[in-house]
This record gives C-alpha cells, sequence and structure tokens, in this order.
C-alpha cells in the first residue's frame, strides 16, 4: 500500500499539489444503496414524478458541486457533468453517480459525495415511516482518465 496523499513525511496534512500534472478527461462513477422496508420502497415507487427521488437526485447534483467546500483538502474542479440515477427495488433504492471533469486531478470525491447526499436525502425523506432503514455500500465503482 502507498503512502497516504494528503500526509506529508513529517505526517502533518497537506493539500496534493497537481500543478504539475498534465490536464486529462477523467471520470468516477460511485454507488450508494439505502436500504429500507418492501412498505416503504413500495410508496416511494409509487409516487408521481417530481417526488421523493427527484429530489435527492438533485440533491446529489449539488453536493457534487459543493465537494470542495465539504471535504477540507480536496480540490475545487469544473464539473463538466453529473448524473444522479435512483432505481427502486424490493427493499431498497440503489444510487448511482457519475462526475466527469478535465482537470488535473480524478473526480472519485465528487461522486462519492454526490452518490451519499442523495442517499442521505433519500433517509431523511422516508425517516418516518421507516426508522430500520440503513445506508450501505458507498463505493467508488470505477474512475477513468484519458488524455486530452
Amino acid at each position: 500500500m502507498s503512502e497516504l496523499s494528503h500526509v506529508d513525511d513529517s505526517g502533518a496534512v497537506r493539500m496534493v499539489d497537481v500543478g504539475g500534472k498534465a490536464m486529462s478527461r477523467r471520470r468516477a462513477v460511485a454507488y450508494a444503496e439505502v436500504r429500507m422496508s418492501p412498505q416503504t420502497a413500495r410508496r416511494l415507487h409509487e409516487l408521481p414524478k417530481g417526488d421523493a427521488l427527484a429530489t435527492a437526485q438533485l440533491a446529489g447534483i449539488m453536493a457534487a458541486k459543493r465537494t470542495s467546500e465539504l471535504i477540507p483538502l480536496c480540490h475545487p474542479l469544473p464539473l463538466s457533468n453529473i448524473e444522479v440515477t435512483l432505481s427502486v427495488r424490493s427493499d431498497a433504492v440503489e444510487i448511482t453517480a457519475v462526475a466527469e471533469t478535465t482537470a488535473q486531478t480524478g473526480v472519485e470525491m465528487e461522486a462519492l459525495t454526490a452518490a451519499s447526499v442523495a442517499a442521505l436525502t433519500v433517509y431523511d425523506m422516508c425517516k418516518a415511516i421507516d426508522k430500520a432503514m440503513s445506508i450501505a455500500d458507498v463505493r467508488l465503482l470505477e474512475k477513468t482518465k484519458e488524455p486530452v
């Protein structure tokens, strides 16, 4: 395992210097899941468009755009695309977030933040009817980097 990127040789935290890196087209895909009772999932699935899922989708997009304000050593990035999709299963809502940029550093944190905040929004909207919900499996699914 390599060294931590945000810690210098003396153990102090630092922002990574990406000034010497070439610009690249970068993409990251993240996932999160909100586990819930089948009754809660059924209620979400039956809502009309413009519902709780649309609110969670917008929350995820907005969060990705603010990632550098939430994660202390994260670089602010010019995001070219953010997609957040939510899918209701029989006992969960699956969330996939895609973030893209052309920059000197990756967009993993933006994708993970989008998926996490979308999951938190679903949780917030359903907590009154399901006290046993949980957010699970927040993870990076993919990251790519292509020269420009």
